[in-house]
């Protein structure tokens, strides 16, 4: 059953209660902090992914983020801000950045609904689930750069296409 068909009056929904049902209907973790704001956990092969969606009502825009702690050593910085334009060049939906603060990666995306439109529940589940493939498509690549002092030229090269099965 398509995500769409569990909602007849989808004007009536606010976007946030939509990702509250998609968690449910995938069994995530979720922590409604507002009620235009909706906290998850979302389980990856590399990691279990922090997802935070937020409804801005003054610009009409639903906020992705998706995020993983990481603590690259300070000489590896240049390298890992290096991976982050390399990754983005390869990312047309939502984009990668540092948070040096909280030690996190961050995924963020933006999908903007002016003029009173309506983001359906596939819309929604698709920003989630390209969120946490990206993470899942980078993260060896993010490693590689941190940990195993690869250049990130080089290390770009393992996350070209999306990886299928497990080595």
């Amino acid at each position: 059953m398509a995500l769409s068909e569990q909602f007849f009056e989808a004007d009536d929904l606010h976007p946030i209660d939509l990702v509250e049902h998609i968690a449910e209907h995938h069994d995530w973790e979720f922590d409604r902090i507002a009620d235009d704001q909706i906290a998850m956990a979302v389980e990856g092969q590399w990691k279990t992914y922090s997802v935070t969606l937020a409804w801005s009502a003054y610009d009409e825009t639903l906020r992705l983020i998706c995020t993983f702690e990481m603590e690259p050593p300070e000489e590896r910085m240049g390298a890992v801000y290096e991976i982050l334009n390399g990754i983005n060049d390869m990312c047309w939906a939502g984009s990668f950045t540092w948070w040096a603060e909280q030690k996190m990666m961050v995924y963020r995306y933006g999908l903007v609904l002016a003029g009173d439109q309506i983001a359906g529940p596939e819309q929604i589940d698709t920003m989630i689930n390209v969120a946490v493939q990206s993470c899942e498509r980078f993260y060896p690549a993010f490693q590689l750069v941190t940990w195993a002092n690869r250049a990130p030229a080089d290390a770009l090269q393992i996350a070209m296409a999306e990886a299928y099965g497990r080595a």
